[in-house]
């Protein structure tokens, strides 16, 4: 039992490094070469898992072997556009100016549900909103709007641009660490979160969460008392 659990903590350590070393992606943007990789590797990681009699190298030699090839392959398409298409394929359009394309759909074995599952996802319930779509190489579907069906920005409205107000906020303390980063990025030190704690009668330590933008404008939420 103890043999396995070792076995099993070494795999999964070395199979989170091999996808670390792959990059990051959502399961959802993988590329096809990828996809084929991760579902190998996988497959492969059961075998030392289930079988004690199999040598624990014979299962780390596939799995590293795999993430190499993949990091080669990946250099090699950062550099080649020909290798880039052959592992990825390209970019399909199926909507322009409006009309689409049904040959390009029956080629890319998309369907009329898949094509209007995937507008909805882009809260696009209507054809007729749709200037251009691509299908991009990792299936997903990018969808330019037309004109009259497009979200209203402050541009539009010709609103002014305030820059102090387009930074997100950031979290400058979690759990009662400080990411002290995130606070010189909107501007304050130490001395000021320390101040904001104290006007609240309460520590950073006992900050459960607190948020802050470059404004200075703080939501702080206090952890709770366990009863």
């Amino acid at each position: 039992m103890l043999v396995t659990f070792f076995r099993t903590l070494i795999l999964y350590i070395v199979i989170v490094f091999g996808v670390r070393l792959m990059g990051k992606r959502q399961l959802g943007e993988l590329q096809p070469s990828e996809l084929v990789v991760t579902i190998l590797i996988s497959n492969i990681a059961t075998l030392p898992i289930e079988e004690i009699e199999t040598p624990l190298f014979s299962g780390l030699l596939p799995i590293l072997s795999l993430v190499t090839f993949e990091v080669i392959i990946s250099a090699i398409n950062l550099h080649s556009r020909r290798m880039r298409r052959l592992f990825s394929g390209s970019p399909v359009v199926v909507i322009k100016n409006g009309e689409i394309d049904q040959q390009k759909l029956r080629e890319l074995r998309f369907s009329v549900d898949d094509l209007m599952a995937q507008l909805r996802q882009d809260q696009i319930f209507a054809l007729d909103e749709v200037d251009f779509a691509v299908v991009e190489t990792t299936g997903k579907l990018s969808v330019y709007q037309k004109y009259g069906a497009r979200t209203l920005t402050p541009k539009t409205l010709e609103l002014p641009d305030q820059p102090a107000q387009n930074a997100p906020p950031l979290v400058v303390v979690s759990d009662g660490y400080v990411y002290s980063d995130y606070l010189a990025l909107c501007g304050r030190d130490m001395e000021w979160l320390e101040g904001i704690a104290a006007s609240r009668r309460t520590t950073i330590r006992d900050i459960f969460v607190m948020t802050l933008d470059q404004a200075g404008n703080y939501h702080l939420v206090e952890r709770e008392v366990k009863g």
